[in-house]
């Protein structure tokens, strides 16, 4: 079931729920319908009562069933709805992002500086782009999720049951997620598991995570790839999935990761630029899995960019 077009959103629909959307959350699946409102204008529908299922109320975390109705009630101001204007440019780019396409997922390398969805001060995402780029596709979900400031390898889902089976192999630690970092310093000693509590700094302006004993706990593999004159290229894996894990603990453990403007040195960072280092080296550059309905193994990789490529020969 596809969504309506902007201009169908000024009157109110009745929609049936078919078995790909069965035991998907409510506010989610508005989201897809809804494409461009706001979060916050879709919360308030479902609070208010003006979105019901089989005539009825319900909360936001209610699961959908095949065969219920639900009555998206028309939308005050269209405008809100409609699709943020994306660059033809980023449109012609997305195939040379592809890395990897079967009729289950599409794995992309993300690249940096882009979101993967729109948000505060973000008029669109990575996943925006496709979905304009490909108006026809049916089903098209974010599996997961990469910083804006991070490049790599990133899943979309293009329909409900891989993307269950997905989010139930990331909830049960059995995608393989490996990245690429160029740290500070030089890393003495061989691969470490680095286990950490992690949980938001209050006292931050801007959206910051801390190590602390009794948050939650965060579980990294920092693993030294080569080690050059004051920096050293380290593969990370992660088995949990915190916000800002990698970038927490690699400056908790005094190397912090080259170019991060939140965790990282901004003295070093000023003279990694002029080496010609102009973003974060954070690479998500593995991913590893099986589906276990079809069976079928997935290892997927990401190159580095050119201007990473390019720093790293320079260091040789």
């Amino acid at each position: 079931m596809s969504a309506s077009s902007p201009q169908s959103y000024s009157k109110v629909r009745y929609l049936q729920i078919d078995e790909q959307h069965s035991g998907q959350r409510i506010d989610n699946y508005l989201r897809t319908q809804l494409k461009g409102l706001p979060k916050s204008a879709v919360y308030k529908l479902l609070r208010t009562g003006q979105v019901r299922v089989n005539k009825r109320r319900i909360k936001a975390e209610y699961r959908l069933k095949s065969g219920d109705e639900v009555r998206v009630p028309p939308i005050k101001d269209p405008q809100q709805a409609q699709k943020a204007t994306i660059p033809e440019g980023l449109i012609r780019d997305l195939d040379h992002w592809i890395l990897y396409e079967d009729e289950c997922l599409i794995a992309l390398n993300k690249p940096v500086g882009l979101a993967v969805h729109k948000g505060s001060n973000v008029s669109f995402g990575l996943i925006d782009i496709l979905r304009q780029a490909r108006p026809n596709a049916p089903f098209l979900e974010l599996v997961h999720r990469l910083d804006r400031e991070t490049s790599g390898c990133l899943l979309i889902a293009k329909d409900r049951p891989t993307l269950l089976e997905l989010h139930d192999l990331i909830r049960d630690h059995k995608i393989g997620k490996r990245y690429l970092a160029l740290v500070a310093g030089s890393w003495r000693g061989g691969a470490r598991k680095i286990e950490t509590g992690l949980q938001s700094d209050r006292q931050a302006t801007q959206r910051k995570m801390r190590v602390e004993d009794e948050g939650q706990l965060a579980v990294s593999h920092f693993k030294p790839l080569k080690r050059y004159d004051s920096a050293t290229l380290m593969e990370i894996e992660i088995k949990t999935g915190r916000t800002h894990q990698i970038r927490v603990q690699a400056a908790h453990l005094n190397h912090p990761i080259l170019g991060d403007r939140k965790y990282g040195d901004h003295a070093l960072n000023r003279s990694w630029k002029k080496k010609g280092l102009k973003r974060m080296f954070l690479h998500a550059h593995e991913l590893t899995f099986q589906l276990p309905v079809s069976g079928r193994k997935y290892n997927i990789r990401a190159p580095l960019d050119e201007g990473l490529k390019g720093l790293l020969e320079g260091l040789q």
